[in-house]
């Protein structure tokens, strides 16, 4: 049961793939990959961006506590030249934590610093990338419109395409269909000429002998329906007839030796 089921999927995987490779377009596929390889270099850009930021936002918070530290040893000059140890001794406390949180705060702008220009870095590498990438991929699909246009043109000409080759395939049962009926009307006609097929226009109870006898009575009709046409002549026609006659065929002399 387990073989057949591995059968039946990999069947499916077989077909599956074969119908993907079928409706998919390597063009669609080369653009879709070029727009993913854009938004994560936008990603990387944002990122870089964030961290640019927070660097500056650091960077700015330490300015802030350089200046108050300052401004508490000032503080603390003040008092203890006005005899006021204990306010000088607050404000040199206070100006120590100021102090440890500047240096926390350097450490972490260094961080951040380190790690833009490693995303900057990055960034450029991936922007390269993706313009060789987006070149490439132009180049692909030019030369795949090309070998495209060049495969339909050459299957349109050698009618080896499928649209093509339907209209050859149609073409060639019609002339074959063409040539039967006519194979068929020729060998129609020699069986009727030779009586072995009868005319199914002659009405029934009619043979080939009857036909010859009708034909022959036919001749006679019109012979004698001539002559009879011929003794209806007026007399005066007749002696034409007769002149006309000599004058197509001409006396022998030797006729006319012998009369005398």
């Amino acid at each position: 049961m387990t073989s057949i089921t591995h059968r039946i999927a990999s069947l499916f995987r077989v077909k599956a793939n074969k119908a993907l490779d079928k409706a998919e377009d390597p063009r669609e596929v080369l653009d879709y990959s070029y727009e993913q390889q854009r938004e994560m270099l936008q990603r990387v850009r944002r990122g870089v961006a964030d961290v640019a930021t927070s660097r500056k936002r650091v960077e700015l918070q330490v300015s802030q506590l350089r200046r108050s530290a300052e401004k508490l040893q000032g503080q603390a000059e003040q008092a203890l030249a006005a005899g006021r140890e204990d306010l000088a001794r607050e404000a040199l406390t206070r100006r120590t934590a100021v102090a440890a949180q500047t240096t926390d705060l350097e450490s972490q702008q260094a961080s951040l610093k380190e790690q833009e220009e490693k995303l900057t870095l990055a960034a450029q590498r991936l922007e390269a990338k993706v313009d060789a990438f987006r070149t490439r991929k132009e180049t692909i699909k030019a030369t795949y419109t090309a070998a495209e246009a060049q495969t339909s043109i050459t299957e349109a000409v050698t009618g080896i395409g499928e649209e093509m080759g339907d209209v050859g395939l149609a073409m060639q049962r019609a002339q074959d269909k063409t040539e039967q009926l006519q194979a068929r009307a020729g060998a129609l006609d020699e069986l009727l000429a030779s009586g072995v097929l009868e005319d199914a226009t002659l009405p029934a109870g009619r043979d080939d002998i009857q036909t010859e006898l009708e034909r022959v009575t036919a001749g006679q009709d019109v012979e004698t329906e001539l002559a009879r046409m011929k003794a209806q002549l007026p007399a005066s026609a007749a002696p034409t007839a007769v002149e006309s006659g000599r004058a197509d065929h001409p006396t022998d002399p030797s006729d006319e030796e012998t009369k005398s």
